[in-house]
């Protein structure tokens, strides 16, 4: 038999790799290939912070290959005359992939597979990244869901997704290998070393990835309920980046956190858990169904929304010089770790386009080049989520005040003095409104408004007033939420 190329993408793993196991089935040969062309993603090509991760993951999956007596050929150029490259130096008549869901690649792969199938190799994706195929998942008169409770609802009625695959113990290699780019030509990691947060943090791979899942399965789950919104707490999965690149696969997730298969009643965290799994799944199923909403509200009505235009707050908002610490806290972990705790994206998000009302698509911009989980899927969705433009967005006038969710979900202060380090000293009723602090406090705890750290750069009450009074002219339109 011929050899096969699997070409890995966002799969970057061995373990429940339905393009693998398509390769193994089909006999000969399996070469395993990278090909990196980010010009073909369009106008959003992976941001700095995802080539980082990227670098080191397919590092990992490198070494995992060469343990299995493998290893990973790396191309770097226009993907289909690398795939047809590729195939004539081995002589493979078979491609196999999984998929994705990013409107510039689906477009993309459907003219390769076009090509290869015209050219007579057998050319096959599979679903290795959701639980359900976007096409297959329907609300009962046939249209997308864009709303997540009835999401949620028909997605928990399913047949449980699929056992999840092993990863085979060895791979068929061909007589002569290919020649391979060396993993530097890809020129992922950035010239000027900011990354040492991030190295710090995270173990990117699928070892890294199943190692963290088996750290929160064994403590944290029991409590992610409440744990999930407490930012000075460890109470999240931090699974995101290791799911976006296709480390651990969702049907890994939740077969692990079910344990078995046909369970009906789940403890209240894990419960939670597999819910924000399934809120992953219809911000996939939304963009699968509405591939404008990247660049475009889904609520066509905020496309006459009065949005400002101000570079000056943006960039306090970018660098956590805001003034509201929760907000700076937030984008400061951003930038240290490429990561922020949810309940906190929320407020940063809400921060910008209701506060600022800058458009959320400056946002939407600036997560993309500095969040390690960067997943244009969920991109999009949460920011329109926010910004109340897009799907699922009721009430859309909510606006989140950045002092009483300090206030309530960071009480003592702890996240805001982990990375807001000038207001360490801060007493906690203080910690999240330090322009309320008497003289004699900010003293004792080393804190100069205006010098050490800066004013807020917007009174709340009156951005709040500013929003609403935005926010109306929609509803006025007699095209805006009912």
């Amino acid at each position: 038999m011929s050899p096969s190329l699997v070409w890995f993408r966002l799969d970057l793993r061995l373990d429940d790799n339905p393009a693998l196991r398509a390769a193994r089935q089909r006999g000969g040969p399996v070469v395993p290939v990278f090909v990196w062309a980010p010009h073909e993603e369009g106008a959003w090509a992976p941001g700095s912070a995802s080539r980082w991760w990227l670098h080191q993951s397919l590092h990992a999956l490198g070494e995992q290959l060469r343990r299995v007596g493998s290893r990973l050929v790396l191309r770097v150029g226009d993907t289909l005359p690398m795939l047809q490259a590729l195939a004539k130096e081995t002589g493979a008549g078979a491609v196999f992939w999984n998929r994705r869901y990013e409107p510039a690649v689906v477009a993309r792969d459907a003219a390769i597979e076009a090509t290869l199938r015209s050219a007579g190799l057998t050319a096959q994706g599979h679903n290795a990244n959701l639980l359900f195929e976007p096409s297959e998942v329907r609300n009962k008169q046939g249209r997308p869901f864009q709303v997540f409770t009835p999401f949620w609802n028909h997605c928990r009625a399913l047949p449980p997704p699929p056992t999840p695959l092993r990863a085979p113990p060895g791979l068929p290699v061909p007589g002569a290998w290919p020649p391979s780019a060396p993993l530097g030509e890809l020129e992922l990691e950035p010239a000027i070393d900011w990354a040492a947060g991030m190295r710090e943090e995270w173990s990117p791979g699928s070892v890294g990835a199943r190692e963290r899942l088996a750290r929160f399965l064994a403590g944290r789950i029991g409590r992610y309920a409440e744990g999930r919104d407490m930012p000075g707490r460890e109470g999240s999965s931090s699974l995101s980046p290791h799911l976006h690149f296709g480390e651990i696969s969702p049907r890994t997730i939740w077969h692990r956190t079910c344990r078995k298969e046909g369970v009906a009643e789940l403890p209240q965290g894990a419960e939670v858990f597999l819910k924000e799994l399934v809120w992953r799944e219809f911000a996939h199923h939304l963009l699968s169904h509405f591939p404008d909403t990247t660049d475009a509200p889904l609520r066509t009505e905020f496309a006459a929304f009065p949005w400002r235009r101000d570079a000056h707050a943006l960039r306090a908002w970018q660098r956590g010089r805001t003034g509201y610490p929760l907000v700076d806290a937030g984008m400061r972990q951003l930038w240290s770790i490429g990561w922020m705790h949810n309940r906190v994206r929320m407020v940063v998000a809400s921060f910008l386009v209701k506060h600022l009302l800058l458009p959320w698509h400056d946002g939407a911009r600036w997560f993309w080049d500095t969040l390690v989980d960067a997943d244009l899927a969920n991109n999009t969705f949460n920011w329109q989520w926010v910004a109340g433009c897009g799907a699922d967005a009721a009430p859309y006038f909510r606006i989140f005040n950045p002092v009483s969710q300090g206030e309530r979900f960071d009480a003592e202060g702890d996240y805001v003095r982990r990375w807001v380090p000038e207001l360490a000293r801060l007493p906690a009723p203080w910690a999240h409104k330090p322009w309320e602090a008497e003289d004699d406090v900010l003293a004792a705890a080393g804190v100069r408004l205006g010098e050490t750290y800066p004013y807020p750069i917007v009174d709340h009450a009156s951005a709040r007033t500013r929003a609403l009074e935005a926010l109306a002219t929609i509803a006025r339109s007699g095209e805006g939420p009912g």
